[in-house]
């Protein structure tokens, strides 16, 4: 299995625009039939070293995770992330 973690700095930081940002990635859930699991959230801590929101998909092979890259939800959310975003970083392991 591989987990794939991704943390989001958003341009502008509102309690809104993270709010939103978070539902747009949680709306995958359900759509992309390689995906074992899905979770994202928000930063409860807020340092000064703390990245906004995060989210984490579980996938079963490294093959599942390059059709997740490709699938047209995932494109169509990765759109909306480079309106938003100003940085972001990802591992990806197995388990």
């Amino acid at each position: 299995m591989i987990k794939h973690i991704v943390f989001f700095k958003l341009k502008e930081p509102t309690p809104e625009n993270i709010e939103k940002t978070v539902q747009v990635l949680l709306d995958m859930d359900g759509k992309i039939p390689m995906l074992r699991s899905l979770t994202a959230g928000a930063d409860v801590v807020r340092s000064e070293r703390s990245y906004d929101l995060a989210l984490i998909v579980e996938v079963d092979s490294l093959e599942d995770l390059q059709a997740y890259a490709v699938h047209p939800v995932h494109q169509e959310v990765i759109r909306y992330i480079n309106t938003v975003k100003d940085h972001t970083l990802s591992v990806d392991f197995e388990v």
